[in-house]
């Protein structure tokens, strides 16, 4: 394995990033050394990579491999690539190093002819040592370098060097004497070398047949990488579909239980596009290739006339049965080999098997808490566990690299369907055997052949535990509170604005708005119903005293009554309860000049509690211009005459702080701390709504103040640390052991239920008691974040899987927490509803605030990713990847 994308990457392109600019345009030359400059370029095959030709021995350790689009710019910081320390090039006298390419060649006015994307070399020292265009008219105009955020200083500004060439499907271009050609790829080996690459000296490459562990080696890298070797194996896996174009090959007789613990591994990938069709699994071969690191994975590069079939017989491979192990080290001696893990993991992310068919799972116990929900960011209790979490990944891929949501639309998606839900949480158990991959910094289970939902039966190596639940945990309590993001309710639908633009389905129809307009949610009526359907099931199922609500309409942003969206929920939740069950408070006459277009609401059952005086908003412009104001209103509980219980009445506030994709001004910044951008302003609006809640608490004269919604914020982040300063208590982090949200694979709450425990002495419920006293039990309902996005009411029929079901599961992307209060019986708190950390202020054994959580928390979790706009619609961050997101 040889990771090709580091942390270091970073450090280095900042440091390109800071050098002075040229002052004219002109032609990139091999800057430092005539005979380094870059001899081949790949970028239509399943592995791009940017070559250079350099004397064997020389240190490439800290140079910058990139590539800029047609128009001259790096589009992402993926598209460059730091070289990792050690890094030489090897007796073939060429190294390649894999990079994405971006963009395909197009005809074009930036330069004469046919023009495309160009990979540049940049050394240690910030030197550009070559530049070269894919495409073009040789000793033509070239394209010009770009200055934007990921271009580092040193190509803006200069003019690639057409090489004139393209590549046809499969293969590379390459410099063969001085003109540019496409032929088979030649990774780590120079292109025309007929001895393989090796420099001529025919005494380094291994003569014979080479065990494949010999291939492998030890180490991270090959021994023999750039080396032309011939290897025999049983075949244990094959793709002749899906895009990874080859297939697995293992020593015969080797792995079962009493394999040597460290020894090199005996499995190895054949990239092979030309053969991979004319083979069987259990066949018996000899491969003779050009060794390499695809992305970190070991493999042999195979031509048409490089695969023998052996006739002989050969001793069936054996899976190695054992628990997966954690560490790079022991899982580099399993490389390519047949495993079936013995003992079952988590789920932790099922974010990408919509778009790429991959399911993240967890080694150990439980699902990988994000560290700034247990520690307080930054410590290193927090980077420790982070570090525990990077160690106990492994992605369960599909045996393709192709992407849903782009291709293959019409192939069933691998793993999920209606009848047998993957939920982060759920236990993962192999029925079957897996090959041990490695691909973009991944260790990776692949099934011994492509996966789809139409050879499930067959091929699926996995079954999956089912943890739904119908209806959250009981609570107790007279009343209870709950939190629930409703998803960007619109019922101004875009199809009623102009300028709209979406995203669509399948078959080109438009689903939910992707931007161009004020509108947030479904893009027309019929997919508004399926959303409503889904949200209404939910919260009728919820069956709380008051929810709050997130990312619902501002119908004034629309010119109607502000609370048009929020009657229109209520009348669909009264019709599928078949009565009146629902009401929701009133806007306040006062309300901000410049709201956003999403807002906070309060829907209560009027047969369960009052509402007491009228609702207010927090006008506050300075805290909340990037956020949604909180709403309060105070209610009275009923009691079973239906008669108000003043002396209960408790006061709660919707809250939706400013998201973690963005931000600006001082502290606002992504610190790298875990806890995003915009940090500093969350901060000021904990510290505003503390303030604003003393005053509705003094309104109501009451002790009883409850703050829910999405906060924006894990349990230990700063702004958190806020309200536990002021003397408020998450009751989900004290009283259960179960999460919001996930991100990146990481679960943890950012919604939350406050409430005040101002007083040391008060005991039990009733006039003198607290707020948190009062409560009597809480759950997060997990039937969100946990679930598939596929199964959203955005993704209906992007694939022809028909995922979509009436029902409550994946309503949103928050999942909702519920509370009890004042329990009836006895007018006492029950000290046994639901988990009981409320006696434990520091959870997890450290010396953070109270309203943590223990590290070793499991239960049903979340699901779901960040993106950079506020009113989390999905077109977030890295929608250019994977379609199409949830921000948060």
């Amino acid at each position: 394995m040889n990771v090709s994308k580091t942390a270091s990457s970073t450090a280095g392109l900042s440091l390109a990033a800071a050098l002075v600019l040229p002052a004219a345009p002109a032609i990139a030359a091999p800057a430092a050394d005539s005979d380094i400059h870059i001899s081949e370029i790949a970028y239509t095959l399943a592995t791009d990579f940017i070559e250079v030709a350099a004397d064997p021995g020389t240190d490439i350790s800290g140079w910058t491999f990139g590539s800029v689009t047609r128009g001259g710019s790096v589009q992402a910081q993926e598209n460059t690539v730091t070289v990792p320390e050690g890094t030489t090039v090897s007796d073939s006298g060429a190294v390649a190093i894999d990079v994405p390419i971006t963009n395909s060649v197009k005809a074009g006015s930036a330069a004469d002819g046919e023009y495309g994307s160009s990979a540049f070399v940049i050394d240690e020292n910030g030197e550009l040592i070559d530049f070269q265009q894919i495409g073009g008219v040789v000793d033509g105009k070239g394209v010009t370098g770009t200055k934007n955020v990921y271009t580092p200083a040193p190509v803006i500004g200069q003019e690639a060097e057409p090489t004139g060439a393209t590549a046809a499907g499969g293969q590379s271009i390459q410099l063969t004497g001085d003109a540019w050609k496409s032929a088979a790829p030649t990774p780590n080996a120079l292109p025309g070398d007929d001895d393989g690459g090796n420099g001529g000296d025919d005494g380094d490459t291994p003569e014979g047949v080479t065990p494949i562990a010999d291939v492998q080696g030890t180490g991270d890298v090959s021994p023999v990488q750039g080396k032309t070797v011939t290897t025999r194996g049983v075949v244990t896996a094959a793709y002749p579909e899906g895009g990874l174009n080859g297939y697995y090959i293992q020593t015969p007789g080797t792995g079962g239980a009493d394999r040597a613990d460290g020894a090199a591994s005996d499995g190895i990938f054949v990239y092979s596009p030309d053969t991979v069709a004319d083979i069987s699994i259990d066949d018996h071969v000899e491969v003779t290739g050009t060794v390499s690191e695809h992305y970190g994975q070991t493999q042999i590069s195979v031509s048409a006339s490089g695969l023998k079939t052996v006739d002989e017989p050969a001793e069936a491979v054996k899976p190695v049965e054992d628990a997966f192990p954690a560490g790079d080290e022991k899982r580099e001696s399993l490389e390519g080999m047949l495993l079936q893990p013995s003992e079952s993991l988590t789920v932790a992310d099922n974010y990408n098997t919509n778009t790429y068919g991959e399911v993240v799972l967890a080694t150990g116990e439980g699902t990988l808490d994000q560290p700034t929900d247990v520690h307080r960011p930054a410590t290193p209790e927090a980077k420790a566990l982070e570090a525990e979490n990077l160690e106990r990944e492994v992605v369960l891929d599909d045996g393709a690299t192709v992407n849903f949501l782009k291709t293959d639309k019409d192939v069933p998606l691998p793993y999920l369907s209606q009848d047998e839900p993957v939920r982060v949480g759920a236990q993962a158990n192999f029925t079957s055997p897996v090959v041990l991959g490695f691909d973009h910094e991944k260790w990776r289970f692949q099934p011994t052949t492509r996966l789809t939902g139409d050879n499930a039966e067959a091929v699926q190596p996995t079954t999956f535990t089912d943890t739904r639940t119908e209806a959250p945990e009981a609570v107790g309590g007279q009343v209870s509170l709950a939190s629930f993001n409703v998803l960007n309710y619109f019922t101004t639908t875009g199809d009623q604005l102009d300028g709209c633009q979406y995203y669509d389905d399948r078959e080109g129809n438009h689903i939910t708005v992707r931007g161009g307009c004020d509108a947030r949610g479904a893009a027309n009526p019929e997919s508004l119903k399926r959303q409503e359907t889904k949200i209404v099931t939910a919260i009728n199922k919820l069956d709380a005293s008051v929810v709050s609500l997130m990312e619902i309409e501002n119908s004034a942003a629309f010119g109607k009554d502000r609370d048009d969206a929020l009657a229109t929920l209520v009348k669909r939740l009264n019709e599928a309860a078949g009565a009146e069950k629902w009401d929701f408070v009133d806007s306040p006459a006062a309300v901000p000049s410049d709201e956003d277009v999403i807002r906070t609401a309060l829907i209560y059952q009027p047969a369960e509690v009052a509402p007491q005086n009228e609702s207010t908003i927090l006008d506050d412009q300075d805290a909340f211009s990037n956020a949604r104001e909180p709403l309060s209103q105070s209610f009275a509980p009923k009691d079973d005459s239906g008669e108000v219980e003043k002396d209960k009445t408790f006061v709660t506030i919707s809250n939706h702080f400013k998201s973690k994709g963005s931000g600006s001004g001082p502290g606002n910044e992504d610190s790298g701390d875990g806890q995003g951008a915009s940090n500093a302003d969350r901060v000021k609006q904990a510290e505003a709504l503390v303030g604003f809640a003393g005053d509705q608490q003094e309104a109501a004269d009451s002790e009883l103040v409850y703050l829910l919604g999405d906060f924006n914020s894990y349990t230990q982040e700063d702004p958190m640390q806020v309200f536990y300063e002021a003397g408020y208590k998450d009751i989900a982090a004290e009283k259960t052991d179960e999460s919001t949200y996930v991100f990146g694979s990481r679960t943890g709450s950012l919604d939350h239920v406050l409430a005040l425990d101002a007083s040391d002495e008060a005991d039990g419920a009733g006039a003198d008691a607290t707020a948190f006293d009062s409560v009597t039990g809480a759950d997060v309902w997990n039937i969100n974040s946990v679930e598939s996005l596929a199964l959203e009411y955005s993704r209906f029929n992007y694939n022809v899987s028909d995922l979509f079901a009436p029902d409550q599961f994946r309503a949103s992307d928050h999942d909702p927490v519920v509370v009890g209060l004042f329990d009836s019986a006895d007018e006492g708190g029950d000290d046994d509803a639901g988990a009981d950390a409320g006696d434990n202020a520091d959870a997890d054994g450290s010396s953070d605030h109270p309203g943590g959580k223990n590290a070793g928390k499991n239960g049903g979790k979340n699901g779901n990713h960040w993106g950079n706009r506020d009113g989390d619609h999905p077109g977030g961050k890295n929608a250019g990847k994977n379609g199409h997101h949830n921000g948060w």
